[in-house]
């Protein structure tokens, strides 16, 4: 982890290193200091760490949660826009490289867009898992493991709530990004040393 951490940080990014899913916590609560407004991008590692509960309590924080039970699509649309302007943008990367370039596909396009341009600053939380040796190898974990799994999970939420399934390959992963660099102090990336989200 090391070797990567100093990867990501000639590339601009901030990186802190975590054992644990408790230990990646701690550190996101020091990220919240003189935030206002939240955005989120779809992470299983964001609600895995438990940082999607811990923000949902907080009461000087608006959070532009597109995922909160009951709202409507036109609801979640504008969450998602208002999630671009934010002070704070947390969600995970689909893949790192070793040599330490993100690397992420979308079907909106909020959660890659965020990354690259408009919120202040970004938080990824990355397993262990995410890290790959190339570029290529990146979008490989994308479309074999990463966006069925996501198309499962998705399709489960819509028939959970009595709709039909949609979700495929095709309109969950149909925007790519490889960011490999990023202005000082933008992009916050904790590294957490066990396997988190997909």
């Amino acid at each position: 982890m090391q070797l990567l951490k100093k990867a990501l940080e000639q590339n601009g990014f901030s990186v802190y290193l975590a054992n644990t899913k408790e230990e990646a916590l701690q550190i996101s609560k020091t990220m919240l200091t003189d935030v206002k407004t939240i955005g989120l991008g779809g992470s299983v590692s964001v609600v895995e760490i438990g940082l999607l509960d811990y923000l949902t309590k907080q009461k000087d924080i608006k959070l532009h949660n597109q995922y909160e039970n009951g709202i409507s699509m036109e609801e979640n649309l504008k969450r998602r826009r208002e999630g671009l302007l934010s002070d704070l943008y947390i969600t995970s990367s689909n893949a790192i490289t070793k040599d330490g370039i993100l690397v992420n596909a979308d079907g909106s396009g909020n959660r890659v867009a965020a990354q690259i341009f408009g919120p202040k600053k970004v938080l990824l939380i990355v397993g262990k898992n995410k890290i790959v040796d190339t570029i290529e190898e990146g979008f490989k974990r994308i479309m074999e493991y990463v966006a069925p799994k996501n198309c499962d999970r998705m399709n489960k939420k819509l028939q959970d709530m009595g709709k039909e399934p949609h979700y495929n390959l095709e309109n969950i992963a149909n925007k790519f990004t490889y960011i490999n660099g990023d202005e000082k102090g933008r992009t916050h990336i904790i590294l957490v040393e066990e396997e988190l989200g997909y």
